[in-house]
């Protein structure tokens, strides 16, 4: 009962439902794929799997119709960075953050040429969101791979270990980042390897992978994001999904929260 109305609260929020259409529609792709290319006598139920996934990301490409707002409030929040310790997290996060603001733009043009709303060519503007999300989970990988690296040297450090210079309870802390960190990297390779794959074919394994294998690397990115959440009481702030995700922890991985699917999904 506890469960269950844990999911019917992060129902209620819109990042929650996000989470959980996101979840679900790579799942859905990865059953489906695999169904459709191995299981011939389950074929039609693959194929049903794949429809479902596809309309759960077209809900999603259309709820982030209204996410501008949003990125831009926290973009104008975080401006230079100047709480960042680091010039390099700094740097990496305004990078993301105008990353992130430019996507939203460009998928909502390809959404409406798609939709026949705009009468321009949608392949351009779905090419160019697919590459800024991908510059965004670069910069994010970068900066949670820094962030670990500095981490694990702060916590190794002889000088803190002979003098005690850490406390028990910053020790924890900092260790509880290093994991989010590294989780964050992990989901982020997985959505990378997706973002390359939805870019025009020709660049390194673009149009490569096999839907199944789309779905899994989703899933793993998906579920990442989720355990983070709950492990943050769902404070996270999720966004868009390339044609998310990010850090959970109630701040962004390395700019605004976002959790982004593809133009494949």
């Amino acid at each position: 009962m506890v469960a269950l109305s844990g999911l019917a609260s992060a129902l209620e929020s819109y990042r929650g439902r996000d989470r959980l259409m996101r979840t679900l529609g790579y799942c859905c792709q990865l059953v489906g794929g695999v169904l459709v290319e191995q299981c011939p006598a389950r074929s039609e139920v693959g194929t049903r799997l794949l429809a479902l996934s596809s309309q759960l990301s077209h809900c999603r490409t259309v709820l982030r119709l209204f996410d501008d707002v949003a990125m831009f409030v926290y973009t104008k929040q975080y401006g230079l960075g100047a709480e960042e310790e680091a010039i390099f997290v700094r740097c990496v996060s305004v990078l993301g953050n105008l990353a992130d603001q430019l996507y939203y733009p460009c998928e909502h043009i390809a959404w409406a040429a798609d939709a026949k709303i705009l009468h321009v060519e949608s392949a351009p503007w779905l090419t160019l969101s697919t590459a800024l999300w991908g510059l965004s989970l670069l910069l994010g990988i970068a900066r949670s791979l820094w962030m670990v690296l500095k981490l694990r040297q702060r916590l190794r450090s002889p000088l803190a270990a002979l003098t005690s210079q850490l406390p028990q309870g910053k020790r924890r802390d900092m260790e509880a980042q290093i994991r989010s960190e590294a989780l964050t990297f992990l989901s982020n390779l997985a959505d990378l390897a997706n973002a390359v794959h939805w870019l025009p074919p020709g660049i390194l394994w673009a149009g490569r992978f096999p839907p199944w294998l789309v779905g899994l690397l989703g899933t793993i990115s998906s579920l990442l994001s989720m355990y983070q959440a709950v492990g943050a009481g769902g404070q996270a702030y999720a966004a868009p999904d390339g044609p998310g995700s990010r850090n959970p922890d109630g701040g962004p991985s390395h700019g605004a929260a976002i959790a982004r699917e593809g133009p494949g999904l």
